[in-house]
Formats: C-alpha cells, structure tokens, sequence
C-alpha cells in the first residue's frame, strides 16, 4: 500500500464519471464531499497487500493515527488514489480494505470521511505547507511467504515454547518463576520484560530529555518517524563511538569493508531467507524492480563470502562493516528517542569458523570483546542484564561452555531455552540495557548461524580440498551506535535521580574544558591556555559572553562540562590556572601542564575528534528554542 497524507485546510471532490466497470454502489449525496481542517490520505492498495488485509489495515490506521497525532487532526478524509502505484491491488480487495480502514479510524475516535470508489472524480485541496504537512508512507504485510512455509512456520512455532531460567555463576539452573531476585533487582525487572514483552512505549523516557537540552540529537520532522537530526555535539559523540568500536573490532582482527543498502527481493537466497524470517522492510523501486533497504550487513557480507574462494587456513575469518544505516520499519508506538529507531547505525562482524569447537571457542572470545567495548563507553556489567538462548540439546551437550559464560560476567544470568530449534542459530546471548521505564534494549550480542552458509553457498576448503559448509557467527560488540547513546544517557538519568551529578565519559564529552575569563583583561591568557590544550588534543572553548562569572559556571555545570578553569588577573601573572573537577566537585590551583597530563592520561587508547564548536560562546547559534 502507498499512501500520501497532506494536512490540509480542506479537501472536496465532486464525482465525474466511472472509472471501473462495477464501481462501488453511491447515493446523490456522495457524489460530493468536503472536510475542512483535515488530514487528506491518498491510497493506492497494492497487490502485494491481497497476501495479508488484515495486517495491512491495521499497519496503514496505525500510521494515519500517529500522523494524525503529530499534526493535532481530528478530521480524516480517505481517498482512493491509484495513481500512487503501477502494481494496484484487485478491486474487491482494495475496496474491502479502504472500508476497514475507515471504519477502524472511527473506532479510534476520528470524524472519518470516504471518496466513493472506482470513479473519476475532481478535487480541491489546501495544504497548509508546514514541514509535516506533506507525508509519504508504504506498508508492506509482514508475512509475505507461500502457504506452505507459513503453514511450516506455525507448526514449529507451536512447539516453540520458551523455558525461563536463571544460571548462576555457581551452574544452577534454577525456574525463573522460583529465583531469590534479593540483590538482583535489575535482573527482575529485565525477566518481567522479556516474559511479558511489551515493546510500546507509553511515556517519554529521561534521555530524550536529556539529548535535547544537551542539543545533542532531535527529531526530523521533515523525515520518517524514527530517522533523527544530529547537532554538532551529538554528532561527535556519535561519530567517536563508532570510530571505537571499528577500531576495536579492526584490532581483534577483523577486515573491513563496505557493502550497498539496498538488495533484490528477488535473489534467490535472499528471496528465501526474507520470507522465512520476515522483517519490516522499507521498499523501494527502481524501473520495474523492487529492492528492500537492509535491516542488518548480513546480505552483503553473505554475498562477498559467497564469491570468495577460502580454505580451512584462512579460518577463522573475520569480516566487518559499519552500516549507516541500516533500516527496519518500527511500528511507530515502539519509537523511543534513542532507544528504537527505524534508520540506525550498526557495527556488524560475521565470522566464518570451520566446525563447531572453533565457533564457540570464537563465541567467548567476542563475548569478553563485548564486555570490553561495553566497558570503554562507561558500562559496566552491573548496568546491563545478560540473555543467553539455546536449545535443550545444546545445554545437554555444553553445559560447562554456558556455565563458564555466566561465570565471565561474575552474576546471574537469564537463559531461554528452546525444545528444538527453529531460528538460524543454535546459541545467542545478548547484554541487555534495562533503562528508567524498565523497558529493556539489548546492545552487544553474538550468534552461532547454522544455517545461511548453505543458504548462500558460503563454502571452504578443508585439508583434501573438499568444500564445506562453516558455521557463521553473527556479532555486534556494541549493538546499534544509537543504542550506545542511549544506554550512556539513561544511566545519567538514573544517577541524576539520585542526586549525583550526570556526566559523559571524558573521551566523549563534546567540550572537555571550558575557560571562563573573570574579565576581558585576561581573554587573550583564556585564548593562551585553550590554544595549550587543543594543541594536547584537549577539546576546549572559551566563554567569552558577558555573562557574570557564577553565571559562566552554572552554564558549565548545566552542560556538563568535566573541567571549568576559571583564569583572572592572579593566575596570568602565575602562568597558572584554578580548575573545578566535575567529577569530585574540588577546586586547586594548578599547573596547566600538570592538567594536560591528568586529562591525557584518562582519555588514552580512545579515539579523538576536534571541537564540534567555534571557540568562542558568543560565536554559537542555539539549534533549540
């Protein structure tokens, strides 16, 4: 289905003639209309939507509604308009799905209006012409499979029922419903998430707050839902989180490369892996094809793996690639800030191992490597829960393997576990970020695929120069670059919450020292002193307004800055400064050099950008109101 939605002043038609040969039956009074204050909703309903109605009608009034919600209408007007596409549905089908869909808006509570179907018909309509005015949507049915393999589908799916547990460090494997959670009170709330899953988000979680008084990130009301804006601050946060982790994975021996966004729908390995394992595509065409944007980098590596010619002393084989973006249609009560998104930036790793030993032995390693990056962005294990998910078989066959993994992180841990196994892998874990809504979002994760080498024809050579199929794993040591953010920034929160100052890590923090002149007799030693640090590799700036100097301080405080020095007439004649740490809140006078060296020594082995921002204060726009 493609939709246009305009808001609108007003919308009127007025029927000329038919355009079907059995048009939909109408009286008089609906050979005219007119809805004023409206959000006009043009709809071609496509063939591919015959697969699944039901879906797509309650996908397209989902998307009316949250349009309708971000520009305040209370008034709809459905309008039929095959123009939008060159793969139009059946009649009786798009009928009967333009009726469902107005009827399901009035049941939302919308004044619902319905150009008849199936005839000419003129129009006027008012844009109002705000950047929200005028929207593009498509829906595509979730399940787009034969009957036969959704039929396959839903019989594995009825015995796919999943077994909760809690591992301890110590091996005991203990009910979910029967675990102390004395002392692991995170814990419980993560395994409340996942049994019950509820993915909506009802209320406006604390980092959102927080990314827009920081101006850091924004959203774009020019784009589709879940496709944000990033300021100068947030943009280098963002492009140093994804600089660290390439870097991390580049060093733990992975090569990377660069693969394209979009791929054929009608590849026959991604043909089959799509419809078996269904995904919120967006959809795009060019000529007469139709391409999906990717959801992950799998595609692409696969494709390159596929034409390389590998043998067993190659193994393992690490490939990497930072995808910006990659792409899943969200459903739009599940876009949170940071959280969930639909375009998102995504480090992915897949390893090609020869046998099952040398996966796992793989697995541990990238599960130590997750924990490590996880650990240089500011999150320890005691801010993230652990979920580990396997079949039955596999628990009985390598215990001690799952055990050990529980042991590494040092606390329990949540296990699902499967009687058979129906997904592309037979072991996973994720480390999971439960944030202050207790909504849970997992960040690292690895994955041991058996199954899609043979799906792609990913071969290598063993030592008879026989081929085989290797196992693949799946890894993003850090998750999504956006998740990152919001894991760091939702920790802050809940430190705010408990009186303790929010700060970012120091390698991150956009400006890490801010230099307040007492007057303008000393700017040109502030300017002396911020020229010494960026010439360190220390981003700092100097406030230059005419601000008064507690004044200069709260809006240091307010912006978190880690260093505030304070620079008069004293500390220029001394060459020195007066620091203020953000950190313990203490305040020394203190040799420049022996500042460069404290900072230094706690920003190295990370990565640096320069100033996101002009030197000067009064020289910065404000990007919010």
């Amino acid at each position: 289905m493609r939709m246009l939605l305009i808001h609108s002043d007003y919308l009127e038609y007025e029927v000329k003639d038919k355009a079907l040969k059995n048009p939909e039956p109408i009286s008089d009074e609906q050979k005219r209309g007119r809805l004023e204050e409206v959000l006009a909703v043009f709809i071609s309903v496509e063939k591919v939507d015959e697969s699944n109605p039901d879906k797509v009608v309650e996908k397209a009034v989902m998307e009316i509604k949250d349009v309708a919600s971000q520009v305040k209408a209370e008034r709809i007007f459905v309008y039929p308009f095959a123009h939008l596409s060159s793969e139009l549905g059946g009649p009786d089908v798009a009928l009967k799905i333009l009726r469902e869909i107005e009827e399901k808006l009035k049941e939302k509570g919308f004044e619902v209006k319905r150009a008849p179907f199936g005839y000419y018909k003129a129009f006027k309509l008012s844009c109002k012409g705000h950047p929200l005015a005028e929207l593009s949507r498509t829906i595509v049915p979730e399940e787009a499979v034969s009957k036969e393999e959704r039929n396959i589908a839903l019989e594995k799916e009825e015995v796919l029922k999943s077994y909760w547990y809690i591992l301890t460090p110590e091996g005991e494997l203990i009910d979910a419903e029967k675990f102390d959670f004395t002392g692991h009170e995170n814990l419980k709330k993560f395994v409340n998430y996942e049994i019950h899953k509820n993915r909506i988000a009802d209320k406006e979680p604390p980092h959102v707050r927080i990314m827009l008084e920081q101006e850091l990130v924004d959203y774009e009301p020019g784009s589709d839902g879940g496709n944000l804006r990033y300021y100068p601050k947030g943009r280098l946060i963002k492009g140093l989180l994804e600089q660290y982790v390439t870097e991390k994975v580049v060093d733990y021996g992975a090569m990377e490369v660069e693969t394209p966004i979009m791929y054929d729908f009608e590849h026959p390995a991604l043909e089959k892996y799509l419809n078996r394992f269904p995904a919120r595509q967006y959809v795009v065409k060019s000529g007469d094809k139709k391409f999906f944007l990717r959801f992950a980098a799998c595609f692409g590596q696969f494709l390159i793996k596929k034409d390389a010619i590998i043998s067993y002393r190659n193994l393992p084989l690490r490939m990497y690639e930072l995808t910006r973006y990659s792409f899943r249609r969200e459903k739009s009560g599940e876009l949170s800030g940071l959280r969930r998104l639909r375009a998102f930036t995504m480090p992915d790793m897949h390893t090609v191992a020869r046998d099952l030993k040398q996966a796992m032995d793989e697995f541990k390693k990238q599960y130590k490597l997750s924990m490590e990056v996880l650990r240089g962005v500011g999150l320890t294990p005691e801010d993230y829960e652990v979920a580990i998910r396997f079949t039955e078989d596999f628990w009985n066959e390598n215990r001690d393997f799952i055990v050990e993994l529980a042991r590494i992180i040092g606390k329990p841990v949540l296990v699902e576990m499967w009687k058979q196994r129906f997904f592309y892998f037979i072991l996973k874990f994720e480390f999971n970020f439960v944030d202050n809504l207790d909504k849970a979002a997992a960040l690292s994760t690895v994955q041991i695929d058996v199954e899609n080498a043979e799906r792609f024809g990913i071969t290598y050579y063993d030592e008879e120069g026989k081929e085989q199929y290797p196992f693949i794993l799946h890894c993003s040591p850090s998750g999504a670059i956006e998740r990152v953010m919001y894991a760091i920034l939702e920790k802050q929160a809940k430190l705010q919450a408990k009186g303790i100052k929010p700060s970012f890590p120091l390698w991150l923090s956009p400006i890490q020292v801010r230099v307040i002149p007492v007057s303008e007799d000393v700017l040109d030693y502030a300017f002396y002193v911020a020229g010494k640090l960026e010439g360190a590799r220390i981003r700092a700036d100097v406030d230059d307004t005419g601000d008064r100097l507690n004044k200069k301080i709260r809006k240091a405080e307010k912006e978190w800055i880690p260093y505030i020095i304070v620079v008069g007439k004293n500390e220029k004649e001394q060459n020195t400064v007066t620091v203020r740490r953000r950190s313990d809140g203490k305040q020394v006078e203190t040799q420049l050099e022996d500042l460069i060296k404290e900072i230094r020594q706690q920003t190295e082995g990370f990565p640096y950008k320069g100033r996101p921002l002009p030197l000067l204060l009064s020289r910065r726009p404000k990007f919010r109101g």
